[in-house]
């Protein structure tokens, strides 16, 4: 895109289901058909425990960074958008935290502050207790800070987790 102001998004992507690389992958490339969505940065792929719902395979995760056309999107149209992905894939929505092929959670739609009810939180209301979020994000943007003023690292520090490589534990 140019001479348009775009907006950074920032989407966090999971899969436990199938080849999960490849469905990480491929919702990318389904979001980047879209016009005005064009995918900037990506972070490493982490190997993540499960949260919540414990007794399922691990996750396959990682952040990617969009370029968004605030003429052509709004926060809302956007996750639209990342729920149609996700039908398209499969993902069934039938248990909280359950296995799925792709999660598609909007992170950041740039500095924006969203609450729109039970359709749209931004940013994302459990971001900042997530390490599977927080570790990818530092690999695209070390130095970014939350609109409520708080940085990775700052949020990493309140949270109990663990690396081993490119694996995640967080109970």
């Amino acid at each position: 895109m140019t001479d348009i102001q775009t907006i950074k998004v920032y989407v966090s992507l999971g899969s436990n289901i199938g080849d999960t690389e490849d469905n990480l992958n491929q919702a990318v490339a389904r979001l980047e058909k879209y016009e005005g969505i064009d995918p900037e940065v990506w972070s490493e792929t982490y190997e993540t425990e499960p949260q919540g719902l414990k007794d399922q395979p691990w996750f396959k995760n990682q952040v990617v960074r969009f370029d968004v056309d605030p003429e052509l999107w709004s926060a809302e149209g956007f996750l639209s958008t990342l729920q149609a992905v996700e039908g398209q894939m499969d993902r069934v929505r039938e248990i909280k935290n359950g296995p799925r092929p792709i999660d598609l959670d909007i992170i950041l739609f740039g500095d924006r502050v969203i609450d729109s009810g039970s359709y749209l939180t931004v940013p994302h209301p459990r971001a900042l207790e997530r390490a599977f979020v927080l570790i990818p994000l530092t690999d695209i943007d070390p130095e970014l800070v939350f609109p409520d003023g708080t940085s990775i690292a700052d949020a990493l520090k309140k949270i109990d987790y663990r690396t081993e490589g490119k694996k995640i534990y967080q109970d």
